[in-house]
C-alpha cells in the first residue's frame, strides 16, 4: 500500500516521442508529470503497470495510454523464469546492469519494449497481452487498493483455541509413542516411528538418507497406527496458526483498518495469479481448519460479502479441448459428471451410487487431468495398483476422445518443447525429450495440466476484467476483493446484493472469449452471500 512516486520510470512507446522520467519530491511528479501521465492518446512503455498505478492513485494520478510493458512482456516470453524486475530483465535481455539513475531505467524500459514486443508478436502471444494481461493490471491494482476486512478479535480467539487443541495433540502423541519427543524434528520423529514403534521403513529418504517424515510417508503409515495421523494434524494446526491466524492481524493496515494482499501476474508457469504478504491462496478451502480462518474475512456493516466460484471449470476445459462426445454431451445436459463417470467407469447406475461411488469417479475425474500414474491413483484411492489401472483403462475406452486428446498433446509438445493454452498462452517443457525417466514422466504430466490449469486461468481473468467494467459501468458500489484460484470474493451494500449477484453470475457464465472462440460447453458459477467468507450461501 504505502508506495513511493519517487524513483518509477516510464518511456515513451517506441517509436513515439520522448517520454519523462521523473524522481524527487512528490510536488515535482505531481507538476511535472501529470500531464503526461494521465493523457491516454500519449502511448508509453512501462514496467509493471500495476505497480505503476499503485504508485500514481496515491497521489491521485490515474494512469493512461499505456500499451507496453515490459515486466508482462518478459513473463510471457519466460513463464518458467522466476524474475521479471526491471534489473533482472535488462541483465538478462540486454545484458546491461542498473545503475540506479531514473532516467536510466527510463531508456531501459523503452529499449526493452522495442526488443520484447517483436517477440511476443511473433511467438502469437499477443492476444494474451492485450486481452488478458494488460488490462488485468487496472483491475489487481484496484483490488490491492481496497484490501478485505478483518475481525482480529476472531482471529485472537482462534488462536487461543489453536492453542489449547495444539497442546492436546502434543500430549496424545507423547502418550502414543510413550516419551516426550521434538514433534518438529525429523530426526527425532523417525526415531519414535521406526525405532520405537517398529513402523515399515519408507522406501524413500530424505537428504541425509534418514528414513523420510514427509506427509504422504505419514499418511501411509496412518493407516497402521495413530501417531502418524496425530502428527499430521498437529502440522496442520501449527502451520495454519503461524501462517496466518498470528500473522494476520499485524497486517491490517493502520489507515484502512483492512488487510491489503498484492497479486502477482508474474509468479507461476502456467498463468494463475499468486499473491504474497499474505499468501491467500493456500488456505484450505474445503476443509473445516480453512473455514474457521475463512470466518475472520468480514464485510463492513451494512454490506455483504459475495463469492462466486466456477464449477469443474478444468474438466469442463478438458470436455472443450478434446471433444471427447461423452463429455461433451454430460456438460452440455447438466449432468454431475462425478456421477456420469460413476456409470460410465464403475458401471454403478445413477440410482445405485453411494458417496463412496461418487468420491471415487470424482479421483478418477480429477487424476486424469493431473497426470495420475495407476501407482498415484491407487495410493489416493486405497486400492491396489492393478485395481487403479482398470479404473483407468475404463475411463479411456469411454472417454475415448481424451485419451486421443492426450496423446495428441503429448506429441505437440514433444516437437514443440512447449504447451499452450486455448488462447496461446505457452509453457516451456524441455524436459519432455529428458533420458531421465523421473523427469520426463514428471514433464509428461506437466504437458498435460498446463493447457487445462493455464486456460482456466485465462477465463477467470477475463472474467475480472468484464466484472470491473460492467461494476463500473453501472456505477454499483459492491467491489472485487479476492481472487483465490477458480473463486471470485466480492464486498458490496446489502441493497446491491441481488444486482451484483446476477451481473457476476452473467459476466463469468458468458464470458466474451478473445478471437471469436466460443466453448463447446457451459460454465456453471456457483455464488453465497453472507457476512463473513466462511458463511458464504
Amino acid at each position: 500500500m504505502d508506495l513511493t512516486l519517487t524513483g518509477l520510470a516510464f518511456s515513451a512507446a517506441p517509436g513515439e516521442a520522448a517520454g519523462v522520467a521523473l524522481n524527487g519530491k512528490r510536488e515535482a511528479w505531481l507538476a511535472a508529470g501529470r500531464g503526461f501521465l494521465e493523457d491516454p492518446k500519449k502511448p508509453k512503455a512501462v514496467h509493471d503497470e500495476k505497480v505503476a498505478r499503485l504508485a500514481l492513485a496515491a497521489a491521485g494520478i490515474e494512469l493512461g495510454g499505456v500499451v507496453h510493458d515490459t515486466a508482462l512482456y518478459s513473463y510471457l516470453l519466460q513463464p518458467t523464469t522466476a524474475k521479471h524486475a526491471l534489473e533482472d530483465v535488462a541483465v538478462r535481455r540486454l545484458s546491461l546492469r542498473l545503475s540506479g539513475s531514473v532516467a536510466e531505467k527510463a531508456d531501459f524500459v523503452g529499449r526493452l519494449a522495442g526488443l520484447l514486443r517483436p517477440e511476443v508478436e511473433g511467438q502469437e502471444l499477443v492476444t494474451v497481452f492485450e486481452a488478458i494481461e494488460q488490462p488485468l493490471a487496472a483491475v489487481l491494482a484496484e483490488m490491492e487498493q481496497t484490501g478485505v476486512r478483518l475481525d482480529p478479535r476472531a482471529l485472537e480467539e482462534m488462536s487461543a483455541e489453536f492453542d489449547k487443541e495444539i497442546d492436546a495433540l502434543t500430549r496424545r502423541t507423547y502418550q502414543l509413542a510413550g516419551v516426550e519427543f521434538n514433534l518438529n524434528s525429523p530426526k527425532q520423529l523417525g526415531e519414535i516411528l521406526y525405532e520405537k514403534l517398529q513402523l515399515p521403513l519408507p522406501r524413500r529418504r530424505g537428504k541425509t538418507q534418514a528414513a523420510s517424515t514427509a506427509a504422504d510417508v505419514l499418511e501411509e503409515l496412518a493407516e497402521l497406527h495413530e501417531l502418524p495421523a496425530r502428527v499430521l494434524e498437529y502440522r496442520e494446526l501449527a502451520k495454519l496458526k503461524s501462517t496466518y491466524i498470528d500473522v494476520l492481524p499485524a497486517k491490517i493496515h493502520p489507515r484502512t483498518g483492512r488487510l491489503h494482499t498484492s497479486f502477482h501476474q508474474t509468479g507461476t508457469a502456467t498463468g494463475r495469479l499468486s499473491s504474497s504478504d499474505p499468501n491467500l491462496q493456500n488456505i484450505p478451502i474445503r476443509t473445516e481448519l480453512g473455514n474457521r480462518i475463512r470466518a475472520a474475512f468480514v464485510a463492513e456493516p451494512g454490506w455483504q460479502l459475495l463469492g462466486a466460484d466456477y464449477s469443474q471449470i478444468e474438466l469442463r476445459v478438458l470436455a472443450h479441448l478434446s471433444d471427447d462426445p461423452v463429455l461433451v454431451e454430460a456438460f452440455q445436459r447438466g449432468e454431475d459428471i462425478h456421477a456420469r463417470t460413476a456409470q460410465e467407469v464403475l458401471g454403478v447406475p445413477p440410482l445405485g451410487q453411494t458417496g463412496e461411488h461418487r468420491r471415487v469417479a470424482k479421483m478418477i475425474n480429477f487424476g486424469i487431468i493431473y497426470g495420475l500414474t495407476a501407482y498415484g491413483l491407487a495410493r489416493r484411492l486405497g486400492i491396489e495398483p492393478a485395481e487403479a489401472q482398470r479404473y483407468i483403462d475404463a475411463y479411456f475406452r469411454r472417454y475415448a476422445g481424451v485419451k486421443e486428446f492426450r496423446e495428441q498433446l503429448l506429441e505437440e509438445v514433444r516437437g514443440m518443447g512447449y504447451a499452450r493454452t486455448l488462447f496461446g498462452r505457452r509453457r516451456p517443457i524441455p524436459e519432455i525429450g529428458s533420458r531421465n525417466a523421473n523427469q520426463r514422466n514428471f514433464a509428461e504430466r506437466t504437458a498435460l495440466n498446463s493447457p487445462l490449469q493455464g486456460t482456466a486461468a485465462d477465463l477467470i481473468k477475463l472474467a475480472m476484467i468484464e466484472i470491473h467494467r460492467r461494476l463500473r459501468q453501472e456505477g454499483l458500489r459492491t467491489r472485487m476483493l479476492l481472487q483465490v484460484h477458480d473463486e471470485l470474493l466480492f464486498e458490496g451494500p446489502e441493497t446491491e446484493a441481488g444486482r451484483a449477484t446476477e451481473l457476476v453470475k452473467a459476466a463469468m457464465e458468458r464470458v466474451q472469449l478473445p478471437g471469436g472462440v466460443r466453448l463447446k460447453v457451459p460454465l456453471v458459477v456457483g455464488t453465497g452471500l453472507g457476512p463473513n467468507w466462511a458463511a458464504l450461501k
